[in-house]
């Protein structure tokens, strides 16, 4: 059984001067158990999708499903057995961490005691901290404490909106081991993020952008399917070597990546030595052949 299933979603908004499409037709399902990842930059529909699934938002056309309840007929039910940690921190800021905890273990009717084994791991790095009030907690803690209130009633889907942005690199890298364990325990987690690095980090993916699903499958089966030769370039001049590459005739795709520019050749054109002429104007010219990640299929796939 799927755990959450989304079937020919549309969701628009009206603005002054046109109808702007948030969710362009989108489906796919999440099974029982599976931490799945929902990829894509900022504004590419992944919060309208969230605030669908959780009931809070109406698509204009399509139908969902969460653990088999309709998201519209079953609402109700759906709120009870979810954990839905938004993309702005929401709790009550002046409120301490205990005092969090405890008022949404109250609204669920259930403790912090009754459910303590499914916190616990979260909740000891943050006890040194619990009369603090939360508005007063670093990004990180924060992100633990939204956490810990999405799960103190045992929910068997978790929905987790961009959860690590903001935040910094270690408290990153602990946020998604959590993730890990929680997946132990039976839950289903529907994550959503910009960061591609993350995606590897997830069972399956799916890709968006501007509201459409650009491909859904496993990270490694989505890395295997970019079937281009792929360089890494750079120079003492990045930002020309930039336009000099795109300007290239026998040039695909060239975009900027960290310290190197990452470039895709036409697939009836492969000479390096060609290529390395034409840059014959670049001091410090490196060029290598790479293995393509995600950030790469994504740049890709929207090029298509």
């Amino acid at each position: 059984m799927n755990a959450i299933e989304l079937n020919y979603i549309i969701k628009t908004y009206p603005s002054r001067k046109d109808i702007i499409t948030a969710v362009d037709d989108v489906s796919f399902s999440v099974k029982e158990g599976e931490l799945f990842g929902l990829i894509g930059p900022d504004g590419s529909g992944k919060t309208s999708i969230f605030r669908i699934l959780t009931t809070v938002l109406l698509a204009d056309t399509g139908n969902a499903t969460v653990v088999g309840y309709d998201v519209v007929k079953d609402f109700n039910e759906i709120r009870k057995i979810v954990g839905y940690m938004p993309g702005r921190f929401s709790l009550y800021q002046d409120l301490t961490v205990e005092e969090n905890l405890n008022f949404f273990a109250t609204i669920f009717n259930t403790t912090i005691e009754e459910n303590y084994d499914l916190i616990a791991d979260i909740y000891k790095q943050l006890e040194p901290f619990k009369t603090r009030r939360a508005g007063k907690l670093s990004g990180g803690m924060k992100q633990k404490l939204a956490l810990s209130c999405a799960l103190i009633h045992k929910p068997k889907v978790l929905f987790l909106d961009e959860p690590t942005t903001g935040v910094d690199p270690v408290s990153r890298k602990e946020f998604w081991e959590m993730l890990k364990r929680l997946k132990l325990q039976g839950i289903t987690i529907l994550v959503s993020t910009p960061y591609m690095d993350e995606a590897k980090l997830c069972d399956r993916i799916a890709l968006i952008q501007d509201g459409k699903i650009l491909q859904i499958d496993t990270p490694a089966n989505i890395v295997d399917r970019f079937d281009k030769n792929l360089y890494a370039v750079k120079s003492e001049n990045m930002f020309n070597l930039l336009n000099d590459l795109r300007a290239y005739s026998k040039t695909d795709s060239c975009f900027a990546f960290g310290d190197y520019h990452h470039l895709v050749l036409n697939e009836s054109y492969d000479d390096l030595e060609d290529l390395k002429l034409y840059l014959t104007n670049h001091k410090d010219l490196e060029i290598k052949p790479i293995t393509a990640g995600i950030e790469d299929c994504f740049m890709q796939l929207m090029k298509e």
